[in-house]
């Protein structure tokens, strides 16, 4: 009997009849003689719904309560689809993500999993129940709720699968794979049968919302494999995993693109030691997540730092930024929110020259300005535009012949 973790998303379990179809889909997999625990993340909206709830009652509601607040959705799911499966005849048992043995850090909203005890899982698995674990959160050494932040079921899937040595790890969602762009933008993209961990990570940090980076860091370092696949049909998924061939006819895999950017420029830096460790230090100290950074060549001294955060960051950090950019006597602290990122991505492409040019080519022939440039050793990405995002995709996609990488 193979023990197997999957992980339903909000769309997934979006309703009452939702809900019943995927205990449907559990039994099912009980009788072909699979053991299951199951991680659901809220049913729908309703992580948007707390959260507009919550500024009904004060503009700045403590990040404790928030945390206290939303965790409620992923036990609502929990209870009802434990529900749903022992009306049907199945044994089941909801917990939520402290009752199950996940322990974080006490980073309210971004909280990671710093360790995670099965015993409680293991032993209503052995009773023959299945069990269902509330994701995106997990229980502080004070005893306090605290959720993961984005995509934070995604990581509870994957960290139960490593604590409990699981066969894999399946993510059902409301699209049946990983495709080559974003299916919404570019019809012609293709869906891949398997991907590396190391291609994917790339893909889902700079842009592709199929699984967040890191339930990806944590199944590669563990060797998780990780399908992904639609709760809506059974159309064969993605497979993730760390056996993919490197040589391939077509080295590109992907191609990610991400609108949630904001950029920041910091004007007249005085060209010293320790300058860059003054402004991003405190950055990382208020959690904001800094990348694509450039530096331009100095000139009498000064010198212009450029990075982007999220736009959802962006006033953090600024209030951080700005009172930096008078200590150091900088030019001025701009920013700016009209860019997204577009990038190409494949493991393939460390062996073989030409990408870059081609790429650039591209979107030159494509009328689209490029802004600023970021690489990694299978990762080329180009800030642009916002407007240009779907002209961008579709002309790369066609560029690097995508529609039959699959």
């Amino acid at each position: 009997m193979a023990l197997i973790v999957q992980k339903y998303g909000g769309t997934s379990v979006g309703d009452a009849e939702r809900i019943k179809a995927v205990a449907d889909r559990i039994i099912a997999r009980i009788k072909g003689g699979d053991r299951l625990v199951v991680v659901v993340s809220a049913m729908g909206q309703t992580t948007d719904e707390l959260i507009a709830l919550a500024a009904e009652m004060t503009d700045e509601p403590e990040a404790r309560e928030m945390d206290l607040l939303l965790s409620t959705g992923e036990i609502v799911t929990s209870t009802l689809l434990a529900m749903a499966l022992k009306h049907s005849g199945q044994p089941a048992l909801a917990l939520s993500g402290a009752q199950a043995g996940i322990g974080t850090d006490q980073v309210y909203g971004r909280a990671r999993i710093l360790k995670l005890d099965p015993a409680r899982v293991v032993r209503e698995l052995d009773a023959g129940a299945v069990v269902i674990v509330a994701g995106f959160q997990g229980l502080t050494e004070e005893m306090e709720i605290a959720t993961l932040g984005r995509g934070g079921s995604d990581t509870t899937a994957v960290a139960l699968a490593v604590s409990l040595k699981a066969e894999r790890c399946e993510i059902y969602t409301d699209v049946d794979g990983v495709y080559t762009a974003d299916p919404r933008i570019c019809p012609e993209a293709s869906k891949l049968s398997e991907i590396g961990y190391e291609e994917m990570l790339e893909l889902s940090t700079w842009g592709a919302r199929v699984m967040h980076n890191r339930a990806i860091e944590l199944a590669a370092v563990y060797g998780v494999p990780v399908y992904v696949s639609s709760s809506f049909n059974d159309e064969p998924g993605t497979l993730i995993h760390g056996g993919v061939a490197m040589e391939k006819a077509n080295k590109v895999m992907g191609i990610a693109h991400d609108e949630d950017v904001a950029r920041i420029t910091v004007r007249g830096v005085p060209d010293r030691p320790g300058i860059a460790a003054h402004i991003f230090e405190p950055l990382g100290e208020g959690g904001i997540s800094v990348d694509t950074i450039v530096q331009n060549a100095s000139v009498e001294r000064l010198t212009d730092l450029t990075f982007t955060v999220s736009r959802s960051q962006l006033d953090e950090a600024m209030a951080i930024i700005k009172p930096i950019g008078e200590e150091i006597k900088a030019g001025e602290v701009m920013a700016d929110t009209h860019l997204a990122k577009v990038s190409l991505v494949g493991a393939g492409m460390t062996s073989g020259p030409g990408y870059a040019g081609r790429m650039f080519r591209t979107l030159f022939e494509a009328k689209i300005n490029i802004e600023l440039i970021t690489t990694s050793e299978i990762r080329i990405t180009c800030l642009i535009d916002e407007k240009d995002v779907p002209a961008a995709v579709k002309a790369l996609h066609r560029a690097f012949e995508l529609a039959d990488a699959a």
